[in-house]
C-alpha cells in the first residue's frame, strides 16, 4: 500500500466533522477519532510498519501514552523488535505505583509513542515525567500531526517529532469538494 493509499484509508475512517473540544482546550471543526484506525487490526498493522520506520538509531524503549498510545506502541513495537513501556497520565496510588509500566526507561534510551499530536501538551507532560524517572528523550512518534504547533513545542524541549502523516498528507490524500 502506498503512503498516500494508507494516508486516504486513515483520513476516512477516522477523520469527523463537527464541533469538538479537542485535550488542549481548543475548539475544532475537525477530530481524528484515533480509535477507529487503532480498532481496525490490518489498519493498525499497516500504520504501525509506517511509524516503525521512523524509529531513530539507537532506540531501546518505545512508550505509549495514555491510552491511545497504547494500541500503537505495541503495534509499532511488534515491527520493530523493541520492549515498550505504558505511560499512564498519572501513577496510580496502588499496585506498583508506577508511571510507566512494562520495561524500565531508567537510564535508556526512551522514544515516545503517541496516536495524534496536536499542541503536544500530553507529549511534554509524560516526556518531563519520565526524564524525571532517568529516560533519555530525543525522539517522538506519532500517526498524525495536526499541525498545530506540537512539533515546535516539543522541539522547544529537546524533542523532534516525527510523523507518519500530517494533516497536509491526509488532506492530499483525499481531496474534497
Amino acid at each position: 500500500m502506498t503512503d498516500t493509499d494508507l494516508a486516504a484509508r486513515i483520513a476516512g475512517t477516522c477523520r469527523l466533522t463537527g464541533q469538538f473540544v479537542l485535550r488542549s482546550g481548543r475548539t475544532a471543526t475537525e477530530y481524528f477519532d484515533k480509535y477507529r484506525f487503532e480498532a481496525d487490526p490490518r489498519l493498525l498493522d499497516e500504520v504501525a510498519a509506517r511509524v516503525a520506520a521512523l524509529i531513530p538509531p539507537g532506540t531501546e524503549v518505545l512508550a505509549g501514552l495514555e491510552m491511545g498510545g497504547i494500541a500503537v506502541v505495541v503495534a509499532v513495537a511488534r515491527h520493530a523488535g523493541l520492549p515498550c513501556a505504558f505511560v499512564r497520565k498519572a501513577a496510580k496510588p496502588y499496585g506498583t505505583r508506577r508511571l510507566a509500566e512494562g520495561a524500565d526507561v531508567a537510564g535508556r534510551r526512551v522514544v515516545l509513542v503517541e496516536d495524534v499530536v496536536t499542541s503536544g501538551g500530553q507529549v511534554l507532560l509524560s516526556a518531563a515525567e519520565l526524564r524525571a524517572l532517568g529516560a533519555d528523550i530525543g525522539h517522538a512518534l506519532c500517526v498524525i500531526d495536526r499541525q498545530e504547533g506540537g512539533a515546535e513545542a516539543l522541539a522547544a524541549e529537546g524533542i523532534e517529532l516525527r510523523a507518519a502523516f500530517t494533516r497536509a498528507d491526509l488532506d492530499e490524500s483525499t481531496p474534497r469538494g
